[in-house]
């Protein structure tokens, strides 16, 4: 018997088990335990529960509601305790099998935390350590840190995908206790990050003050901060031309009105609310690995770098200005704009393509591109990006993957018949 037919049906084997692989969501997996909820809510009001959702391979070192609270007692900071969760999430898999067996005894693991920019030495790792007799103990890689939470249970376990095992402690590393957000100087940094013009901006503009009294209420606010190269770039409208009005909207344009770590914006869907006023100032995300970019429908920009994480602060580096819709009208598509009636292919959909001439003899598409095709093309190339973005929060590319999976499907019954 050959043995195509069976290399075809592993594949769509190892198709179906990826499929089933990707789809995790951590606050449903705890809320099966209520002595879990206290953790579960901490992860949500931090948005570590997004950044968890977004990862592939990842392990997460639950504790209990009692146990929580030696966290909650130590402070009340919302930054310093996403600090300290941010050690509990393991950027690899351990499951009961692998902790009971780890290699020499001992083995140190990177955390969420040593994602931040903010970990130095080995704070931002993990000592997992073998006692034997069926104890396992966490703590801090830090040299001379002690050990002290220990393996309770498993609670979930997606193969080599999600882990969430119970630990008897939080993982507590002092200096992280003393983290927090309260006394955030944006402008200082923006200045240190090479972002001075857009600090000279918000701040003589008064924006500033909108930005640090959103900062303060309960939802948090994210900065989006072009840097200095961004305003001298090829292409920026000359924006001494604006109006003292517009001038403040677009630099609402580049703050949400919610805290948005990088997580979030990874799994965000639709619009997202920036603080200029109600209209056309529509900001979406795409992702493509861990790089997030920014569309506005007039432009694009990726983020280059994560400036300060604090929650409820966020403030990242952007490579372009942010251009709202409701100041520079909507962009055209992507490819260069047409100078004559010569059709091009691509945003062509229509019937006519039988004449193989030129010169296209129906010129009304060209005549209503510059208002009526931005709708359409802002839905998509960016719009099939932004999808493509949602469907990696929850289910990673499983629409993707079923057509394969179909496909191949399809491929092994024609060859077995």
């Amino acid at each position: 018997m050959s043995t195509k037919p069976l290399n075809l049906l592993t594949l769509l084997l190892l198709l179906t088990i990826t499929y089933h692989a990707t789809a995790h969501n951590i606050t449903q997996i705890l809320d099966s335990d209520p002595n879990l909820s206290l953790f579960n809510s901490y992860l949500s009001r931090t948005k570590l529960a997004d950044d968890i959702n977004s990862r592939t391979t990842v392990t997460v070192l639950a504790v209990t509601n009692s146990a929580m609270s030696a966290l909650t007692s130590a402070t009340s900071s919302l930054s310093a305790i996403k600090n300290i969760l941010s050690l509990h999430v393991l950027l690899d898999y351990y499951d009961a099998k692998k902790l009971h067996g780890i290699k020499d005894g001992t083995v140190i693991t990177t955390t969420l935390y040593q994602t931040t920019g903010q970990a130095h030495s080995q704070v931002g790792q993990l000592n997992i350590t073998d006692a034997k007799g069926g104890v396992v103990k966490f703590g801090s890689a830090q040299p001379g840190a002690k050990l002290g939470p220990t393996y309770v249970k498993e609670i979930k376990q997606i193969p080599f995908t999600i882990s969430v095992v119970e630990i008897s402690a939080p993982i507590i590393v002092p200096e992280l206790l003393t983290s927090g957000s309260g006394d955030v100087n944006i402008t200082g940094v923006l200045d240190k990050a090479g972002c001075k013009t857009f600090a000279a901006l918000i701040t003589s503009s008064g924006v500033l003050k909108a930005y640090e009294d959103q900062m303060k209420s309960d939802k948090g606010i994210t900065i989006f901060a072009p840097n200095d190269e961004a305003f001298k770039a090829k292409g920026v409208p000359d924006l001494s031309k604006l109006s003292n009005a517009e001038a403040v909207s677009l630099l609402q344009f580049h703050a949400l009105a919610s805290y948005a770590p990088i997580g979030t914006l990874k799994s965000s869907k639709g619009d997202l609310q920036t603080l200029a006023p109600a209209g056309k100032y529509g900001l979406t995300t795409s992702t493509a690995g861990d790089s997030v970019t920014l569309h506005t429908g007039v432009d694009s920009s990726r983020i280059a770098t994560t400036l300060l994480d604090a929650t409820p602060v966020a403030i990242y580096s952007v490579d372009s200005v942010l251009l709202p819709v409701a100041l520079f009208g909507m962009s055209p598509s992507p490819a260069p704009a047409p100078e004559s009636d010569t059709p091009t292919p691509a945003p062509a959909p229509t019937p006519t393509a039988e004449t193989p001439t030129p010169a296209a003899s129906p010129p009304a598409p060209p005549m209503e591109s510059p208002s009526d095709a931005p709708s359409s093309d802002a839905n998509s190339p960016e719009k099939a990006a932004d999808e493509k973005s949602k469907n990696s929060a929850g289910d990673g590319n499983a629409p993707l993957l079923m057509v394969v999976i179909v496909s191949v499907a399809s491929l092994v019954i024609s060859v077995l018949h």
